[in-house]
């Protein structure tokens, strides 16, 4: 059985734009998805630091990857929300990390 990498974004934002990167975030909600990545979700600030934010969806492989990207790049939605982010510089840094799944299978919680 193949286990799916996990692409975490972590992004340092401008907190003066926390609206700007919630509509990003929204838009990559309908973007990723039809593009080929199952989307666990895009994350703002709460508590705590004001300033990271974090995208995360499940690829297949490195190779699915690539084609995903090259999709994403062609999607309406996803070059005009590459535009917008340039636009508004909410976007301070940027980094994705590839991870896979070691913990699985997972046990069942405690229910009461």
């Amino acid at each position: 059985m193949t286990v799916p990498i996990t692409c975490i974004i972590r992004y340092e934002i401008d907190p003066h734009k926390k609206a700007a990167f919630e509509q990003y975030a929204r838009n990559w909600g309908q973007a990723i998805p039809r593009c080929g990545a199952d989307l666990v979700g895009y994350f703002a600030p709460h508590e705590g630091s004001t300033t990271t934010a974090y995208g995360i969806y499940n690829i297949d492989s490195l190779a699915a990857y690539e084609a995903y990207r090259a999709r994403l790049a062609q999607d309406p939605l996803g070059e005009e929300n590459y535009r917008f982010a340039q636009r508004e510089q909410f976007l301070l840094r940027e980094e994705r990390q590839f991870l896979k799944l070691v913990s699985a299978p997972h046990g069942t919680g405690v229910k009461a």
